[in-house]
């Protein structure tokens, strides 16, 4: 990570020479840190209690050489005393793993798309990590912590394991950026202890195109809903993600240029899409608009109504699972149209 780099006393002169990204000693006293961007910070290392401390002491040149070395010196005067200068300086600043988690929870909740994700994020955490750290102030958090979370799962739960381990890692730089850190606990430093983890992969199976066609027959045959039957159908004809189709709206549709242009709020990458629709998808969508309880965008019951693709009993659009389940226990629904996908 960094090179730590021992040498004779800073000098003023020498500060103003140094330029390459590491950690430039003063011969016992601090360490000049410079980013790999050219950011300067004093960092002091220490032994307190049998573990290895780094302190921060400021930046550079806002604190100066002078100023840096008697932090230093305070700082191992105290050690020596029997103290801890970060615990004493950052006692109630310093937020517990489980403060530092909610935090960052509630910083990317707002773009977080994904409803499981988001539910799970943090369960994850309560579940596997709060019982061990929770309570444990992010800067006392060492590797053997965080070996102590992951090692009852690493073997046998390895995809949950992967992402309280990416989730800790999350929440511990954001942890360095606040300066409540120095380095990242659950970074590189921590795979040699944990075995590789083998790579699963669980694709769906993709159906042969020309078996896409039959499966279509037999799920109209079936005793879907006629809007799930629709939505499903209209998906695989454009190659759609299963979100963008069921949440449709009229005003996307311009049935005389035979397209869909689906906003960019509604993609997975954020920007406009536009879909070219053959005849069968305008089709459906004319058989839509009758079960919709409509027939244009200035029929709405109410200012703001968005008329969709929906099941008109109930007024809602076709949930996921709908369109799934009600379709019979066929893997190759699901195929179908992941296939209609990478064709």
């Amino acid at each position: 990570m960094w090179e730590w780099e021992t040498m004779a006393k800073l000098t003023a002169a020498r500060l103003r020479a140094l330029k390459a990204p590491g950690m430039h000693g003063d011969s016992g006293g601090p360490y000049l840190r410079i980013s790999p961007a050219g950011a300067r910070s004093w960092i002091q290392r220490v032994t307190v209690a049998g573990r290895r401390r780094d302190f921060g002491l400021g930046r550079f040149p806002d604190v100066g050489l002078a100023q840096a070395r008697d932090a230093a010196a305070r700082n191992r005067a105290l050690i020596a005393a029997g103290d801890d200068p970060l615990a004493d300086k950052h006692r109630d600043a310093v937020p517990t793993f489980a403060e530092a988690a909610r935090r960052v929870f509630e910083a990317n909740r707002p773009r977080w798309r994904n409803g499981k994700h988001t539910a799970t994020w943090l369960q994850s955490l309560e579940r596997h990590a709060f019982p061990a750290i929770g309570n444990v102030p992010v800067d006392r958090i060492g590797q053997p912590d965080l070996l102590r979370v992951l090692s009852p799962i690493w073997g046998t739960r390895p995809e949950t394991a992967r992402r309280v381990r990416q989730r800790i890692r999350s929440i511990l730089k954001w942890a360095m950026a606040h300066g409540f850190v120095a380095h990242n606990a659950a970074g590189e430093a921590i795979d040699g202890a944990l075995p590789p983890m083998p790579k699963v992969k669980n694709h769906l199976r993709a159906l042969p195109y020309g078996e896409v066609g039959a499966l279509v027959e037999a799920v109209g045959a079936s005793g879907a809903s006629v809007a799930a039957k629709l939505c499903l159908e209209f998906l695989i004809l454009t190659a759609a993600r299963s979100g963008e189709a069921r949440g449709a709206v009229w005003t996307e549709i311009a049935p005389d240029e035979a397209t869909w242009t689906v906003p960019a709020e509604r993609m997975k990458a954020h920007a406009c899409h536009r879909v070219p629709l053959p005849a069968r998808a305008l089709a459906i969508l004319d058989e839509a608009r009758a079960i919709d309880g409509g027939s244009a965008p200035a029929r709405r019951r109410r200012p703001g109504h968005r008329p969709r693709l929906r099941r008109r009993r109930r007024g809602k659009p076709v949930s996921q699972s709908a369109t799934w389940r009600g379709c019979g226990p066929r893997p190759e629904t699901r195929a179908a149209t992941k296939s209609a996908r990478t064709c």
